[in-house]
């Protein structure tokens, strides 16, 4: 599978390397720039998503949001913000700019992985397949059907999404917080036991694939397209 290409667009050296160095480790291709006019003299078009900053000197985030987004080349590469401006205004702001995600400082580096990860699943599903097909599972995303063996399964909204980001990214373990983050709404209080008897409801309704549906205990569920049926 190609590697998806990072740029990080931030004025704190240390932690562009933090999240260069760890996105690396997460399988990707990652670079760093320490201002919005580096980002556009380095050529943003190669990328695959952007994580950017908004209080930066000269240029800020938004600005250069709204710059790569009124470029043909670079208006459909995925941008998420990492500021500390988290007031609903700021949030509303670069959502309207064309934000994919917005996460706040502080944050842990699992969860920024975890956002950017949903992000492009988002954005490949946006730009490819638009149904998720294991053997006989079948999951159309426009429709938001669920079918196993050629039967309709009748999945509630949330268990919906829960196996589509289980599905897209098989093999990957999603911690319960992490689940939270990327399968609810923000300002939803969610607790992990909400997330188990979610995904026990589901694991019922898929029959034959509930067993691909695996806990790792300490650490969260996953999709596990070797578990036999």
């Amino acid at each position: 599978m190609e590697q998806k290409k990072i740029l990080v667009v931030d004025d704190e050296p240390d932690l562009c390397e933090i999240l260069s160095y760890n996105l690396t480790h997460a399988g990707f291709i990652a670079h760093y720039v320490q201002s919005a006019e580096e980002a556009l003299a380095k050529g943003v078009a190669q990328y695959d998503l952007l994580l950017l900053d908004v209080m930066m000197e000269e240029m800020s985030g938004f600005d250069l949001a709204r710059v790569l987004k009124n470029d043909q080349a670079t208006a459909s590469i995925p941008i998420v913000f990492i500021t500390a401006k988290d007031t609903e205004e700021d949030l509303l702001h670069g959502f309207g700019l064309g934000a994919d995600d917005y996460v706040k400082k502080p944050f842990s580096i699992n969860e920024v992985i975890a956002r950017v990860k949903a992000v492009l699943s988002r954005s490949n599903a946006a730009n490819g397949p638009k149904t998720l097909i294991f053997n006989t599972l079948v999951v159309d995303l426009d429709k938001k059907t669920v079918s196993v063996d050629g039967n309709l399964v009748s999945l509630t909204k949330t268990e919906f999404e829960l196996l589509v980001l289980l599905l897209q990214n098989p093999g990957q373990v999603f911690s319960r917080q992490q689940v939270i983050d990327l399968v609810w709404p923000d300002k939803v209080v969610v607790t992990d036991r909400a997330v188990d008897v979610n995904i026990t409801r589901m694991r019922k309704k898929l029959g034959p694939y509930s067993n691909n549906i695996v806990s790792r205990q300490g650490y969260g569920y996953l999709f596990d397209p070797d578990t036999s049926i």
